[in-house]
């Protein structure tokens, strides 16, 4: 991919995974805290975090999630019957990627994952 502006710092990596564990907006919030802990990214304001039951394909049903960074945001999606997860984590800053990958596929007991680093 051609970088159109490499005068702009941005750190970008996507983790998608089939997942073990029961996961509800706890879980989201829980996680957010500890991978944000790790990579030294703050956040400055609350996940925000969607569920919408009910409406559109029973097999797309799970959560979206958001929490915003000074540095940036994470984005996760969550298919809670398929039990499969979308994350991206993109920041202004550099971070760790390894401890991103680990951390995320211990979090959520990954059995599957492939990353993506852009």
């Amino acid at each position: 991919m051609k970088n159109l502006a490499p005068e702009i710092k941005r750190q970008r990596l996507l983790i998608e995974g089939f997942f073990d564990i029961s996961v509800d907006e706890k879980v989201i919030k829980d996680y957010f805290k500890k991978v944000t802990d790790l990579l030294r990214l703050r956040m400055y304001g609350d996940p925000i975090i969607f569920s919408p039951s009910g409406m559109g394909k029973k097999e797309n049903q799970g959560y979206d999630a958001f929490v915003p960074l000074i540095d940036s945001g994470i984005s996760l999606y969550v298919w809670s019957q398929r039990k499969f997860i979308s994350l991206i984590i993109y920041t202004c800053k550099d971070f760790d990627n390894q401890v991103a990958i680990d951390t995320t596929k211990d979090f959520f007991k990954i059995t599957q994952a492939e990353k993506l680093n852009f």
